[in-house]
């Protein structure tokens, strides 16, 4: 994975658990930020740390649009993105390396 590449990102606490929609550059980098509590907030507040979803995009205004939209879906939308590519809920983040 290209580390300077605009993804966006959904975290998860455990199955079906608390999700959290996030948009970077740095895939890698941000979700070991979020996993060691290095960002402050939401994902550390409730432990939301395993990469279940992520898509890459062409710039970082695509992304972003992206990710506004994914955060104004209703969270069954969610699950099932998820579960399309991870049904099991894997912790995507150890095939990044």
């Amino acid at each position: 994975m290209n580390n300077k590449q605009p993804v966006v990102y959904i975290l998860a606490s455990q199955k079906y658990g608390t999700l959290y929609v996030g948009v970077t550059s740095d895939l890698i980098k941000r979700v070991w930020q979020h996993r060691n509590n290095q960002v402050e907030g939401f994902t550390q507040k409730y432990a939301v740390h395993n990469l279940v979803w992520y898509e890459q995009h062409e710039s970082m205004e695509s992304a972003i649009m992206r990710e506004k939209a994914i955060k104004n879906w209703k969270r069954d939308w969610k699950i099932k993105r998820i579960e399309e590519k991870n049904p099991d809920w894997y912790d995507l983040y150890s095939g990044l390396f």
